[in-house]
């Protein structure tokens, strides 16, 4: 089975991966409310929101067009600190991200790094942050 076949069936809906580990959840939501979503349930599981950058309003700053695109970064240091002790590379990756943008369609998609990625890029023994696709899943709901 490829790891995109298994991330499929392990999430249970019809996110795309590419060949660099990146996997894109289609949402329901605009990016606005995706975001806000995503927010609200990171902090309600006690993760930190580190930074929320909106590439869309960067861009507007400086004269150029951008369709909606927010960056979230975020994390827990009780989960990470100890894997980044371990495995040093493995802070290139952390804090974790989220990217929240609307396709030339208008569809608005999560696009995050599989946990299976991490784990082949940074030689974890085990893919970390198996509940990562479920927390993003629930936003785009």
């Amino acid at each position: 089975m490829t790891l995109q076949l298994a991330t499929h069936i392990l999430l249970g809906q019809s996110s795309s991966m590419s060949a660099t580990g990146i996997i894109d959840l289609p949402s329901k939501h605009s990016v606005v409310e995706t975001v806000a979503r995503l927010e609200s349930l990171l902090k309600a599981k006690e993760m930190k929101v580190f930074a929320r950058i909106d590439q869309a309003a960067e861009a507007k700053a400086v004269g150029l067009t951008m369709r909606p695109m927010v960056l979230l970064i975020f994390g827990d240091p009780k989960a990470g600190t100890p894997l980044m002790n371990r495995y040093r590379s493995l802070a290139m990756d952390l804090p974790l991200k989220a990217l929240v943008w609307e396709s030339p369609e208008g569809r608005v998609f999560v696009s995050y790094n599989s946990p299976e990625f991490l784990q082949q890029r940074h030689g974890l023994d085990t893919p970390p942050f198996g509940a990562l696709g479920s927390l993003l899943q629930a936003a785009t709901q």
